[in-house]
């Protein structure tokens, strides 16, 4: 598929471009004399108003994976894959209620600090290694590659050359500039990629109602494949195992997200970097809002392909070009690429920049977060204690720099991945169940001991690959495979977790069998506090949760 640009196009993007570089750029700078700290680089100076929190929050969250990896599962599954980013928002609450005020109250720069301050510097050290590998190797090597195949697909752009220009574009002002450049900008990418992703979502849908409009294409799809628009899967349904029914809700989907939201660097920086944490929590519940609004950009778009492509009569209307790459049940990460070749000149620069948006945003956080932890966690505890604000800062530029390096070489590698979504959440699912229980049950229990977090941390791997690998592999033909059939890996992830912190517990109660540890965190009275704005907008925002499950169950 080679969808040529127009000269009104490239306009479109090259603007597009001009401003992000520009802006990015401009709030980088430093007067003439002033060196740039270490605060100033990795957490903006701790300046960051709610409305740049939230959008920049989501800006990090929204990447390739979901505009095309997302998209490609709403192909094959449908939208119950949307429960990733309406439950999202109600893990965002509880982030901002019960975490945000423990973090900003221990004054971190990074999840590792914390562990550093709750633990000890050993347990901080084996998990900011995890964490700069899965950064490198999974998240910026996966963003990288779905923008590569994306403008492969719908430019005809050499895939390498592609992932190359992601990648410098992304170099350019975030390797400078921080977090700073990082978080303002994201407040631009974020209406780019809303209004671009809706625009492809208006063509889609006037599409499938032969020119009906937004909402004739709505219920244009929901009557033409009903099915695709259960939230809630039986056991017949082939993506069972992806999203196995009422799991979702009560089970390890809430393992998945509590991680994410409230452990992962690369989200949680930005909240970190808030004024207040008044501030930071108004920026959760905004994001929180915009998270209910993802799904009708990056999902519905799919389910209409799906509809498309079964429809030989809109197949036909499409001309020559609807009949080329179609996407099918193997290659449904194509659904959202293929879409984009229909759109008109000017709209067409439009939607590039907002999947343009998507990717160098997620990048430049993933970027940033990964040279905070290196430098913060690794660089100044084991190699350079006394290291000045320049060489802390020029130390973080440089780890970005070369962990851009290597997931530019490993992006290439993960080609062939169908639904690399669902490919990503899987394989992340192996390590997050264990890193949350030890995190679940430090903050909030106090006699969980050093020993026992590490022994959790370890002993999570043995028991997700047993879940994981077990039942498929080396215990068939076995009692145990008849005793323990193959699950779901959302199921995996919850029986992970239990049996994590279990391993935390027994570890910790036979060393602090009369006492707290040293180390139990004290919750003052009213730390959970939160205000009259972030109850309202919670409660409004768990009634609409609700409600969509309630209509699409």
């Amino acid at each position: 598929m080679n969808t040529s640009f127009e000269t009104l196009d490239y306009i479109v993007f090259g603007l597009y471009a001009f401003v992000i570089l520009g802006v990015g750029l401009w709030v980088s700078r430093t007067k003439k004399g002033e060196t740039k700290s270490a605060e100033d680089y990795f957490l903006a100076s701790k300046s960051l108003p709610w409305w740049a929190i939230g959008a920049s929050l989501i800006a990090a969250n929204i990447s390739a994976e979901q505009f095309i990896g997302m998209s490609g599962s709403g192909f094959a599954v449908g939208l119950a894959i949307a429960t990733y980013e309406w439950m999202a928002a109600l893990t965002l609450i509880l982030v901002g209620k019960f975490f945000l005020p423990i973090f900003i109250e221990k004054k971190i720069y990074t999840i590792p600090e914390f562990v550093e301050k709750r633990f000890s510097s050993q347990l901080k050290t084996i998990l900011a290694i995890f964490w700069i590998g899965l950064y490198v190797f999974v998240n910026l090597a996966s963003v990288l590659y779905l923008g590569g195949l994306a403008l492969q697909t719908i430019l005809g752009i050499d895939m390498l050359a592609g992932i190359l220009g992601l990648a410098a574009f992304a170099a350019a002002y975030s390797l400078y500039g921080g977090l700073s450049a990082v978080a303002w900008t994201d407040i631009i990418q974020v209406v780019v990629l809303v209004l671009g992703g809706l625009v492809t979502t208006y063509l889609a849908l006037n599409t499938v109602s032969s020119g009906g409009g937004f909402l004739d294409g709505l219920t244009t799809i929901y009557n033409a494949v009903p099915e695709k628009f259960d939230m809630i899967l039986n056991k017949s349904n082939p993506e069972y195992m992806n999203l196995p029914g009422i799991g979702v809700l009560i089970g390890g989907m809430w393992i998945a997200n509590v991680y994410y939201w409230g452990f992962n660097q690369y989200i949680i920086q930005r909240t970190l970097a808030a004024k207040s944490l008044e501030e930071s929590q108004k920026g959760i519940l905004f994001a929180a809002g915009l998270k209910m609004i993802i799904p009708l950009i990056v999902v519905i778009p799919g389910i209409a392909a799906y509809v498309i492509v079964n429809d030989p009569n809109l197949l036909a209307s499409l001309g020559e070009a609807g009949t080329s790459n179609i996407p099918t049940s193997g290659t449904a990460d194509k659904a959202y690429p293929w879409l984009m070749q229909f759109l008109p000149t000017g709209l067409k620069g439009i939607a590039i920049a907002a999947l343009a948006a998507a990717i160098v945003s997620s990048l430049a956080s993933m970027l940033n977060s990964t040279a905070t932890i290196f430098t913060m966690d690794i660089y100044k505890q084991r190699f350079n204690p006394n290291a000045t604000e320049s060489q802390t800062v020029n130390v973080g530029r440089v780890s970005a720099f070369f962990a851009l390096v290597i997931a530019t070489i490993m992006a290439p590698l993960l080609g062939g991945i169908d639904q690399a979504f669902q490919f990503i959440q899987e394989y992340t699912g192996i390590v997050s169940p264990g890193i949350l229980a030890v995190f679940i049950l430090g903050l909030f229990w106090k006699k969980t001991s050093n020993k026992g977090a590490i022994y959790g941390a370890l002993f999570s791997i043995p028991i997700a690959l047993f879940f994981k690998v077990g039942p498929k592999g080396w215990m068939d033909g076995s009692v145990l495979q008849d005793f323990f059939p193959t699950l779901p890996f959302l199921d995996q992830m919850g029986l992970t977790a239990l049996l994590s912190m279990a391993v935390i517990a027994i570890v910790s109660i036979r060393e602090n069998k009369e006492k707290n540890d040293d180390k139990g965190i004290e919750l003052t009275e009213g730390i959970f506090n939160t205000s009259a704005t972030f109850n309202i907008g919670a409660f409004a925002l768990m009634i609409i949760t609700a409600g969509l499950y309630a209509f699409f169950w």
